[in-house]
């Protein structure tokens, strides 16, 4: 039974029962946070390293002698040099479609709001303005139906999958675009073929060189001037500051996203300087995923991979 160490336990956030993951090994230790230097200390007797966030470079990999798996509870792997895994035997193992539920809930909720004009209809009300309305509402900003309204998704993995289900329920009509950068050897239409006629564009897709500022400027201005663009995926997928430009001049009727380039924001980012602008625009901190369902099923996940990677050995 191996030693396993946890390296930023307070990033899964609170309330989570880790008892699957102590049932698989010999011990754990927890802490909440760690720097990488602090890693190099923290797995120096490690077999197994759990880690959500903090960087494992080759450097440090190469210091860890005891070191055989590196669980990532999350999705993605760019904070390991997988390289250098590889070259020193290191097993690495994520976890895939653990909030699909939240996440495409999440979504929804976004499009919802978007359509609905929510941010800028609850601006109104927080300022007055229903109070001293010469009628019984307010219907400044044109909603949208959703209902028979065409829904473009970019990523038709189990997520996206899942978004398009809860979409079609509210009647929308769901089209899913070929893979950016396969458009040639893809039979579904390209995302410049079916741009122009959405209604929504909602991204699902991994951010790689084929899909950074996927939505740009130039797509942007084929747009319809109500389009609604939703990004639950990874931030840079959007241009966003040409997506706030857009939004602003009226050239785009929505924009929401879970997720920006640098996380957290520290700098700050144009889109949060923007949001006290009377614009239809939500900004949520990278949160789609902390429904503590889908929390508790990272840890489930990561008890799974370890069990693999033991009958494997």
């Amino acid at each position: 039974m191996p030693h396993a160490v946890m390296l930023d336990a307070k990033s899964l956030g609170p309330q989570i029962d880790l008892s699957a993951i102590r049932g698989a090994v010999t011990q754990l230790d927890v802490f909440d946070q760690s720097t990488t230097q602090q890693a190099k200390e923290r797995l120096a007797n490690a077999d197994i390293a759990l880690v959500n966030k903090v960087v494992l470079d080759g450097e440090t990999l190469k210091q860890l002698p005891s070191l055989r798996l590196i669980c990532v509870m999350a999705t993605g792997l760019n904070n390991i040099d997988l390289e250098a895994a590889k070259a020193l035997n290191i097993s690495v193992k994520n976890v895939a479609a653990y909030g699909t539920a939240s996440v495409s809930q999440h979504t929804l909720m976004l499009i919802l709001n978007l359509a609905n004009r929510l941010p800028l209809y609850q601006q109104e009300v927080a300022k007055g303005v229903w109070q001293q309305s010469d009628f019984f509402c307010l219907q400044d900003h044109v909603t949208l139906q959703l209902a028979g309204k065409r829904l473009v998704m970019v990523g038709q993995g189990e997520l996206g999958t899942e978004v398009a289900r809860l979409a079609e329920a509210f009647g929308m009509q769901v089209t899913f675009t070929a893979r950016p950068g396969n458009e040639a050897n893809d039979a579904r239409p390209s995302l410049d073929d079916v741009l122009p006629e959405a209604d929504i564009i909602s991204l699902h897709c991994p951010l790689n060189a084929d899909t950074q500022h996927l939505i740009n400027q130039e797509r942007l201005a084929t747009a319809k001037p109500s389009l609604l663009l939703v990004n639950c995926a990874r931030g840079g997928i959007i241009d966003e500051v040409a997506a706030l430009e857009a939004l602003r001049q009226g050239r785009i009727g929505g924009l929401a996203v879970d997720v920006l380039p640098v996380e957290p924001p520290r700098e700050g980012h144009p889109l949060l300087a923007a949001l006290d602008e009377p614009l239809n625009l939500i900004v949520t901190p990278h949160n789609a995923w902390v429904t503590p369902e889908a929390r508790q099923n990272i840890i489930a996940l990561t008890a799974e991979n370890i069990t693999q990677w033991k009958h494997a050995k």
